[in-house]
């Protein structure tokens, strides 16, 4: 069994990783929602030549060989930076970065055929727009109308990936109520090399939100480690003084300034769960809407009945906290060639920003 210095959590996931609903039904002390379980190892300096494979089993509890070998044959066994087979022994030093597929409790998946709206597929992945509102995976009460069920019909016909998974070609997630692209897997091998590519960051994300306030800078970054709310299990929050959480570095740029509320984009440099709405929060610029973290209440602006109701308004136009996943730009799993996508804000977004232009207008008549 390893010891917590030789173990690192390597998240791989998007911004918002993991469904709200999905805080409430994770073990204690998991990195949430993860589609890869990762582990790194730096063998001793007296380590015997020995198979990785074996060097890897003894020392991540609950893990099969067979699990360690099928990861190895998908590419997701790496010494020392290079890819290599479940049969490479393992000598002094070396460090080892291993990534195993999540390993389902529930393999009970129904494929529905759930309009999917997709923007790029070719034989190896395929890009959604997801609307809000649709949870990305089953879990704690949403087993149905996932977006995974749509895909394990989408998929029904390809035999790399089983009906009963209940993440097929997933390696990043965002928010039930927040929309935006998602790229998707169609084979191990893609499903490997993607989540590579969101490890270390070479992925390219932006999202838009509006926030409540004006801020002080036109662009900014904001730094702070995310982790669990140790007070609440439903949030995450931000541990300024690092002492717990994760690395978490957001960049932000304003788009509009829009009177109480402010049009911002934001990309990530990490990807932490809720990353853009806590941070936000943390720097006291709540996400419009966002229930979860105190966005839902008025946060700016006067006491007059008729703003009141001009806001509450607003919350009905937008029902959700307004954030959407504009961008996604990475390289091709299989011919590395740069793709990039761009998707139009939804309308809800879209009625929500007019509404605010044009109370901005009224009041400078």
């Amino acid at each position: 069994m390893m010891d917590e210095e030789s173990k690192e959590g390597l998240d791989i996931l998007d911004e918002t990783d993991f469904s709200d609903d999905d805080l409430t039904d994770l073990p204690e002390g998991e990195s949430g929602g993860q589609l890869f379980e990762k582990y790194r190892f730096k063998a001793d300096p007296g380590q015997t030549m020995l198979r990785v494979d074996k060097f890897l089993v003894d020392r991540i509890q609950h893990v099969s060989r067979n699990r360690i070998q099928d990861a190895a044959n998908a590419g997701c066994v790496l010494v020392n930076g290079q890819a290599v087979k479940s049969n490479y022994r393992v000598k002094a030093l070396d460090e080892v970065l291993v990534m195993v597929t999540y390993q389902p409790q529930d393999t009970t998946l129904i494929a529905e055929e759930i309009p999917l709206n997709i923007i790029y597929e070719d034989d190896d992945l395929l890009v959604v727009n997801k609307p809000s509102g649709m949870v990305v995976h089953p879990g704690h009460g949403n087993f149905t109308g996932t977006l995974v069920n749509g895909l394990a019909w989408h998929f029904r016909n390809n035999p790399a990936f089983p009906s009963d998974d209940p993440r097929p070609g997933l390696v990043h997630r965002i928010d039930k109520n927040t929309s935006g692209l998602l790229v998707v897997a169609k084979n191990p091998e893609a499903k490997a090399n993607l989540g590579w590519q969101f490890f270390y960051k070479t992925t390219q994300r932006k999202y838009i939100a509006l926030v409540w306030g004006q801020l002080d800078q036109d662009s900014g970054t904001i730094e702070g480690n995310v982790g669990r709310n140790p007070k609440d299990r439903l949030q995450m929050t931000v541990f300024p003084d690092g002492e717990s959480g994760k690395t978490a570095v957001t960049h932000y740029r304003v788009l509009e300034r829009l009177g109480y509320v402010t049009l911002v984009e934001c990309r990530l440099e990490t990807g932490r769960t809720h990353q853009i709405r806590v941070h936000m929060k943390y720097i006291g610029h709540p996400l419009f809407n966002d229930e979860r973290y105190g966005g839902h209440e008025i946060l700016r602006g006067t006491r007059y009945a008729k703003y009141t109701q001009f806001v509450r308004n607003c919350f009905d136009t937008c029902p959700r906290q307004a954030l959407h996943a504009k961008t996604l730009g990475f390289n091709h799993p299989v011919t590395g060639e740069p793709l990039f996508f761009d998707s139009e804000l939804p309308d809800d977004m879209q009625q929500l920003i007019e509404k605010w232009r044009n109370y901005v207008s009224s009041r400078a008549i």
